[in-house]
């Protein structure tokens, strides 16, 4: 474990356990890399080399009070991998975390990179528009900020109470502790930089981002995703890139790598050994 100081001056912390090819993971909105034990824990124990950060205004990185966009969340990941001296990487991201990762491999290249994965993913773009008219409206990110604003630590209790892990459905039973560890991840990090978030996960475009990169790429999502709705994510995303597979899971959460961690571990190690 350790950090590493951006050239705007914010600390960013990070965990690097192990030897072997790394994976580099990229979490979701408002988490922490706490979010990939499941990931880690299982990676590290098949001769991988596990990373993962806490992005600027989360979890224990510094919280300023700008720079909450997808160029900073890029750059700061590019800072992470030049410092470690990473080659032949494979970077995995949920959610925003997978936004990440895209925006990243198009704004610096491939060239420490051998594959990436993305799990739930925001791209290509999350909010609706005149190009985009199957997004989600503007309201609905809005009532996010709103919500958070008013009380974030009731906010990040509903949120993973109901359909983040999808445990509003029918028959699914619910885990007090994974809902507890979502929102003990979310209140450790800052509020102004979830509030700016909500902007930059909701309205980055990553269109273009996506037709620059050749690595290939596993595109990952549930078609029950509550969070980040199906049918304007993932299958628009592997259309866009070069060389993706698409896997899609029936009735699975947004929240799948915590709550399904044995179905998508299996399926990403797979994807690794190919």
């Amino acid at each position: 474990m350790g950090t590493i100081t951006t050239t705007d001056g914010v600390e960013i912390y990070y965990k690097d356990w192990g030897s072997g090819q790394p994976i580099v993971f990229s979490h979701g909105w408002p988490l922490s890399a706490d979010d990939w034990d499941a990931q880690m824990l299982f990676f590290l124990q098949h001769g991988y080399r596990v990373i993962a950060h806490d992005r600027r205004g989360h979890g224990r990185s510094s919280q300023p009070g700008d720079g909450h966009d997808m160029d900073h969340y890029a750059d700061d990941l590019a800072a992470l991998t030049a410092h470690l001296d990473l080659a032949d990487a494979i970077h995995v991201g949920h959610s925003t975390g997978g936004g990440e990762v895209v925006h990243y491999l198009a704004r610096h290249g491939e060239s420490r990179v051998a594959k990436a994965a993305i799990i739930s993913a925001i791209p290509p773009l999350m909010v609706k528009t005149e190009t985009n008219p199957g997004g989600l409206p503007k309201d609905v990110f809005d009532g996010f900020q709103a919500q958070l604003a008013a009380n974030r630590s009731q906010f990040y209790r509903e949120l993973p109470e109901g359909p983040f892990y999808g445990f509003n459905r029918p028959g699914v039973e619910s885990s007090e502790a994974v809902i507890q560890n979502w929102w003990r991840q979310g209140m450790m990090g800052g509020a102004k930089a979830h509030y700016d978030g909500i902007v930059a996960f909701s309205q980055t475009d990553f269109t273009e981002d996506l037709k620059k990169i050749t690595v290939p790429v596993l595109v990952m999502h549930s078609d029950d995703d509550q969070i980040v709705p199906y049918a304007d994510s993932a299958p628009l995303s592997a259309k866009l890139l070069r060389n993706a597979t698409l896997k899609t899971y029936e009735g699975f959460p947004h929240g799948m790598p915590t709550t399904q961690a044995e179905t998508i571990n299996a399926d990403l190690l797979a994807f690794l050994r190919e």
